[in-house]
């Protein structure tokens, strides 16, 4: 990997006590390697000092960028917005907790170099609590299932890919991002390698159950068409089990001579049946809104300030 010149992109939320050994532990690992490289953080409208942080950081390290955007947008519009203003070949994503080591970039980046587009360095062994690792999984089976990522199973925050991928989504405008099913419209060479990742030293996790949750039903429904395909098989699935009861009484009334009674069972059919309909139309909805807000043309992300750009500006994307 040689002669590469590499993009590191990091979102920053409450990262203040953990960027300044972040970018000096980057800048070891990469000028060991004689590479040309530049580290832009990205300040995801974090309410602490991050952003004072960021700034003195670039006034010392003439490789730091940073870009400050207008509030929080959440860590995937950040890493866009991100990945849309590197300069070089190679991008690095990556956390700004200290839990994805520096020192493992060179694994992603010998891993890139056999002719993968992708890379994603997987966890020797989780860090985060037994509800997270649960979540991750569950988002993990959702992106291999409905979105047809065969790695999805192996999924992480720290990614190597080659920056042409980004003129895939480079036009992409909603609220709603997901770098992952995104890189996926340009490739379907993706790979992943083994790398150690550390104990968050500082604070704990930005993301929560509800955020986590969020997140899951954003993709799914901005991304993919399988919940409503979902809605649809469960909905066929009712109406054969309601043409089999509607058999069954026929056959009970003709053999016996009398309806079927009983209260219960009427009650049952009702709940069932309207519980099936309230679930489409809950499914159909999700969509509806997700198409309400687009076409708002709601912005991605706004920024507010830059450093270390050549010509500073406001952006939207």
């Amino acid at each position: 990997m040689k002669g590469e010149t590499v993009s590191v992109v990091i979102p920053v939320y409450r990262g203040e006590k953990s960027l300044a050994e972040l970018a000096a532990r980057i800048r070891n690992v990469l000028q060991r390697r004689a590479l040309t490289f530049e580290i832009l953080f990205v300040n995801d409208g974090s309410p602490d000092k991050s952003w004072e942080a960021i700034t003195a950081l670039a006034q010392v390290y003439p490789e730091v960028r940073g870009i400050d955007l207008s509030r929080n947008y959440g860590q995937h519009n950040a890493l866009l917005c991100g990945i849309r203003e590197a300069a070089y070949e190679i991008i690095i994503t990556m956390d700004d907790d200290l839990q994805h080591p520096p020192e493992e970039i060179p694994a992603l980046l010998d891993c890139l170099a056999e002719g993968w587009d992708v890379v994603y360095g997987i966890p020797l062994e989780e860090q985060h609590g037994w509800w997270r690792d649960a979540a991750s999984l569950l988002i993990k089976r959702i992106l291999y299932t409905a979105l047809g990522i065969s790695t999805a199973r192996a999924i992480s925050a720290f990614r190597a890919f080659r920056s042409y991928l980004r003129y895939a989504f480079l036009d992409y405008r909603s609220p709603y991002v997901s770098i992952d099913p995104m890189l996926s419209w340009g490739t379907t060479r993706f790979a992943a390698v083994p790398v150690r990742h550390d104990p968050r030293r500082h604070g704990r996790s930005n993301y929560s159950l509800r955020k986590l949750v969020r997140h899951t039903l954003n993709m799914t429904t901005a991304f993919s068409t399988l919940p409503l395909r979902f809605a649809t098989i469960f909905g066929f699935g009712a109406s054969f089990l309601g043409l089999v009861l509607l058999a069954d009484v026929l056959l009970h009334y003709l053999l016996v001579g009398c309806p079927v009674a009983g209260f219960t069972f009427l009650a049952s059919i009702i709940i069932l049946f309207s519980g099936t309909q309230l679930v489409a139309l809950g499914v159909i909805g999700e969509y509806i809104g997700r198409m309400h807000v687009r076409l708002m043309e709601r912005p991605t992300y706004l920024v507010r300030d830059q450093l270390a750009f050549r010509n500073p500006r406001k952006q939207v994307g």
